[in-house]
């Protein structure tokens, strides 16, 4: 028996022993064999010994990376993604001939050696002695599989990856120790297995699957004699041997193989001389990779899926944890997506936005009370060419929206209106509205007002629009002055403190400015922003934070936890539904006559900014909110007027002409079958007097004017807010 050192260790001869033992005689050694000349072997041996017992005993096999699947809520695919397009299948699901070819042309002793190939690896060393250099390896499927699953935790760092492949007697002395644990381990059937579902295959496919996916469009198990070979012959060098871009080179691989496996009586000789002189057809499947191969539209909501996934806690403590879960794939992502709602969206869009127009447009529409995003899209399509474009609109920067949203205009003041019903004003409230005033004195948060030093004005759409006019009224006509002569009276903070509680934040993330002028949507926002914002007076003054993904689950079956929406009350049920009698009026005889419903109870709101850079429409039934913004989606400003957009000529667009048809589409597409429930309304006393004026002789009358620029700011245009006409550059991404 060999004696021990008093350590319990063996000593270095015995240590000598063993390796060259087991090198030797199982072919370890001879991780050398890549050395060319006859030195090799006492190189592996005199290098290696010393640290052979020091290399873990446990290799750990990574997960393999695979695609992962995003779902709409019905369980319908949206997209795949994947940083490698893999999936991992059992080796029932493998066709026969693709297993007996990688076997024949990569180790044909496979099922009758150890982890090393000791014949092998004579047969090797007496070559490359032979010719003086390295013209044969003998490194075993097990071997192969042990070094691929190094590279596969690499990733796509280079410098791991090197240090995977790198041609060293350290590596494939490491390899070797791993190989037999994995042959004890494992076994020879589920190496096979591995090896075939780890293994590159060029064209971006890795694994048997996918390749037999990317070159013949069938699954792995029906692959015919000539076509596993083909594969099994690509795995030496899936550049040299691509048969896309070179079909010569690859057929003479492949009958390579075909011989090889009739050398070693893997098919008979006859069989083989059959798949030789089959000429090589493909049927090429391009990959398909990431959210531009979304279906029906989705692939912003794609994206802002991604964005999820890779900003929030719940899936991994920091970024870096977050995006290698990401890229390890093998995910089904089952979302809120609608494929009702979506495709109504898309419809509606396609029909009054062209994607080669000047403007562009977004929609979003939320789901109250339970905060789902049940539909996003937008003119300019998902993608890199002409007229498309990555950033989403609909969304904050942060989660790959435009930098600084686009200014809101009128939209806003429903948000001013709620702030005082909490106050306390009530909804009868006359202001006398004149058609123009001065911006005045206004207490903000702090202890200073805000004081008009530059002596702004403010106006109305129209010199008809003249006061004093009640609330709703007011509301419904989108009276300026009426709205500022409200935040007066209540303050600036109440109005940002009810923005805060509606989710109402700027898209660039900056706080809200403190400035009388916020009433008639001078900050830059976004359409889910909105829509979402909305859906609270829908849900009767109960704020639900926006979610995206209902279920994820592992390649392994596994749940994974998931965000889920926050509710919390922003106002009284008696002040949400206020709001909602106050915009069914609106849309009933106000300035979205256009994009009312017919067959439900339905409210909103009309935005336009000043020289029509932006035209909204927001509104909501009590279960379903959507929010539509037109306007220039690039750096430089349109003014929408004499425009033709969707094919329609229009003089002047405004919130209701434009972005209220398609709400009304989208909204009526999205709700086609759905209940019709009611809102629960107010009274609002109206005042004896009427005012008589046709309605239809008006404009709109939410347009912001001069003077909705703040003081010192006076370069950033009209209403213009956050990088709206000048100031910041423009509202573009």
């Amino acid at each position: 028996m060999p004696k021990k050192r008093s350590g319990g260790g063996l000593t270095k001869a015995q240590q000598a022993a063993k390796f060259i033992g087991v090198a030797a005689l199982s072919g370890a050694v001879l991780a050398g064999i890549a050395l060319p000349a006859a030195g090799a072997l006492g190189l592996a041996a005199k290098g290696t010994v010393e640290g052979f017992d020091e290399i873990p005993a446990n290799l750990k096999t990574p997960p393999l990376s695979q695609r992962t699947t995003i779902l709409d809520a019905q369980g319908g695919p949206i997209a795949t993604v994947y940083s490698r397009d893999r999936t991992v299948v059992d080796l029932k699901d493998i066709s026969p001939y693709m297993q007996k070819a990688i076997i024949a042309i990569e180790d044909a002793r496979f099922y009758e050696h150890g982890a090393i190939d000791l014949k092998g690896v004579l047969r090797a060393a007496n070559r490359n002695a032979q010719t003086g250099g390295v013209s044969e390896g003998a490194s075993t499927l097990t071997q192969q599989y042990v070094k691929n699953v190094f590279v596969e935790e690499a990733g796509d760092d280079r410098t791991k990856v090197a240090q995977a492949t790198q041609q060293t007697i350290g590596r494939k002395v490491r390899e070797l120790k791993y190989a037999i644990q994995v042959e004890e381990e494992l076994g020879k059937n589920k190496i096979l297995e591995n090896y075939l579902n780890i293994t590159f295959f060029g064209q971006q496919a890795y694994g048997v699957e996918s390749a037999s996916k990317r070159y013949f469009s069938k699954s792995a198990k029906d692959l015919e004699l000539e076509e596993a070979a083909l594969l099994a012959g690509i795995v030496q060098s899936p550049t040299r041997y691509d048969p896309v871009n070179d079909s010569e080179e690859a057929t003479k691989r492949r009958n390579t193989v075909l011989q090889r496996m009739a050398d070693v009586h893997a098919v008979p000789q006859a069989e083989a001389d059959r798949a030789m002189a089959t000429p090589l057809e493909l049927n090429v499947s391009r990959p398909k990779n990431g959210c531009i191969t979304a279906v029906s539209g989705a692939g912003f909501f794609c994206d802002y899926v991604r964005e999820v996934f890779l900003s929030d806690p719940v899936f991994g403590k920091t970024k870096e944890e977050r995006i290698k879960v990401w890229n390890k794939g093998g995910l089904k992502i089952r979302t809120t997506l609608d494929p009702k709602a979506q495709g109504s969206v898309q419809a509606s869009i396609k029909n009054h936005v062209y994607q080669s127009d000047k403007v562009a447009t977004a929609v979003t529409l939320v789901e109250p009370g339970s905060g789902k995003v049940l539909g996003m899209g937008q003119s300019r399509p998902y993608g890199f060419g002409n007229n498309e474009t990555t950033i989403n609109f609909s969304a904050d920067k942060k989660m790959g929206g435009s930098a600084y949203g686009f200014p809101t205009g009128s939209t806003f003041k429903p948000f001013v209106a709620a702030a005082a019903l909490e106050q306390g004003i009530p909804a009868t409230k006359t202001y006398s509205s004149p058609f123009e005033m001065d911006y005045p004195t206004v207490q903000t948060c702090g202890s200073s007002p805000w004081v008009n030093v530059g002596g702004e004005r403010v106006p109305n759409e129209s010199e008809s629009e003249v006061g004093p006019y009640p609330l709703q009224e007011a509301m419904a006509l989108s009276v300026n002055t009426y709205f500022i002569q409200m935040i007066e009276d209540i303050g600036i903070c109440p109005v940002t403190k009810m923005a805060g509680k509606l989710g109402v934040v700027t898209a660039d993330g900056q706080k809200l400015k403190e400035v009388p002028a916020i009433s008639l949507g001078t900050e830059g926002m976004s359409p889910l922003t909105m829509a979402n914002a909305y859906a609270t007076f829908a849900n009767r003054g109960t704020y639900c934070t926006p979610v995206f993904i209902e279920a994820v689950t592992t390649a392994q079956g596994k749940s994974l936890p998931v965000p889920k929406s926050s509710c919390s009350r922003a106002m009284s049920e008696r002040t949400a539904d206020t709001i909602n009698t106050l915009l069914m009026g609106v849309v009933d005889s106000g300035t979205g006559q256009e994009a009312g419903l017919t067959s439900r109870d339905n409210a909103g709101k009309t935005g336009t900014t000043d020289s029509r850079h932006n035209a909204w429409f927001v509104g909501y039934t009590p279960n379903l909110s959507g929010a539509v913004w037109v306007g220039a989606a690039g750096a430089e400003q349109v003014s929408m007027e004499n425009i033709t957009i969707g094919g329609v000529y229009h003089s002047k667009v405004y919130g209701g002409q434009v972005p209220g048809p398609i709400w009304k589409d989208a909204m009526s597409g999205a709700l086609d079958g759905e209940p019709a429930p009611d809102f629960n309304t107010v009274h609002i006393p109206k005042p004896g007097k009427d005012k008589g004026r046709d309605k239809d002789d008006r404009d709109e009358g939410d347009d912001n004017k001069p003077g909705d620029s703040r003081p010192g700011d006076s370069d950033r245009g009209n209403g213009g807010g956050r990088g709206n006409g000048g100031g910041r550059g423009g509202n573009g991404p």
